[in-house]
């Protein structure tokens, strides 16, 4: 694949892409993760016409969706619509979602040879992101970037050997202390097949690229370095810089030098964790996303300004924050909230 870098004068000193380069600007950026989601109504008049799956692969719905949430709540970044899971579904693990059980995999990895079958991934097979990437880019305002993404190694690893969700992540942690050099094999293939498929966001129009570790948390600094950090080093460093990197892992206080080490132009911080602490720990090395309580945006207005007093105030207002929650909007969220949250932030952040 011949990568083409976007032309991204437009975008280039927008407050989200200059923190994403830890660079200072006239405002603290906000987007917040799953900003286009159920608590929205308009997603959810999208959603009682088609499934889950039809709606990440029809790029007209992907990008109306994407571009309605950032319409609605003013934030200063789009993420494209879609799911981390999408790749899963080329390299034949049979994907589909349930209304009870969430995500689950037809065919999970459990011995060596469900790693061998696995299919190489055609990125054109991936093309409908691709498709309404480059929609969701020619309907967007010209000052807001667009953020492409993927799932990290091990989380999807963990979703492949579980054959869905996991508390405990024991089938997937069994696996990977029982037969090392098949995991590597099977994160090696996750990263091959990654790679393109992030490259192919960014030709299409992506400006930046995060990777969501959703359960990396379960592991302990060790086996991070041992068994996922060569990996994610491998995908990063793929990118060849053609896009920052945003490098979100969520209960992953105990592992944050271990992702820094492992690459990213900010770590996201789920909120679990002291904003000025963890930042702290990371000497300032690279910028930081977050890190509000998602369960915050159900309280009142002056508790919402308040805690967000407190997350500005422990950024400090160095270069390199970007606000976001700690992780995904909840469904019940009342759609008033977020944007008040979204004002608030821009109206206390203003240099």
């Amino acid at each position: 694949m011949t990568t083409r870098i976007v032309d991204q004068t437009d975008l280039l000193n927008t407050p989200f892409m200059r923190a994403c380069r830890g660079e200072d600007s006239h405002s603290t950026p906000i987007w917040l993760m799953r900003q286009a989601g159920r608590y929205m109504a308009e997603y959810r008049n999208v959603r009682e016409k088609v499934g889950f799956l039809e709606l990440c692969k029809t790029p007209d719905l992907a990008c109306e969706v994407t571009v309605t949430a950032v319409e609605k709540l003013g934030v200063d970044a789009a993420i494209i619509f879609a799911d981390i899971l999408l790749i899963l579904e080329p390299m034949g693990a049979g994907l589909q979602f349930t209304a009870k059980d969430g995500p689950l995999i037809n065919k999970p990895v459990r011995v060596a040879e469900d790693v061998t079958a696995l299919k190489k991934v055609d990125p054109e097979s991936l093309s409908f992101v691709f498709e309404a990437i480059k929609k969701t880019r020619q309907a967007l305002r010209k000052d807001i970037p667009l953020i492409g993404f993927c799932g990290a190694p091990f989380t999807l690893a963990s979703y492949l050997i579980e054959g869905g969700s996991s508390k405990h992540f024991a089938k997937t942690k069994k696996f990977m202390y029982d037969s090392p050099k098949t995991w590597h094999a099977l994160l090696d293939h996750i990263v091959e097949a990654s790679i393109p498929y992030l490259l192919g966001q960014v030709e299409a129009g992506a400006q930046v690229i995060q990777i969501f570790d959703s359960w990396v948390g379960c592991l302990g600094p060790d086996d991070y370095d041992a068994y996922v950090k060569e990996h994610v080093a491998k995908l990063i460093r793929a990118l060849g810089g053609i896009a920052p990197v945003i490098h979100f892992g969520l209960a992953s206080n105990s592992l944050l030098l271990q992702m820094q080490a492992a690459g990213g132009d900010v770590i996201g911080l789920d909120w679990r964790v002291d904003l000025a602490e963890s930042w702290s720990k990371l000497e300032y090395r690279c910028g930081v996303q977050g890190n509000l309580d998602p369960t915050v945006l159900l309280s009142n207005r002056s508790e919402i300004e308040k805690q967000a007093r407190k997350i500005l105030a422990k950024a400090a207002n160095r270069q390199g924050h970007i606000f976001n929650l700690g992780h995904g909007v909840l469904p019940e969220t009342p759609v008033d909230n977020v944007r008040f949250l979204v004002d608030c932030v821009k109206r206390l952040s203003v240099r």
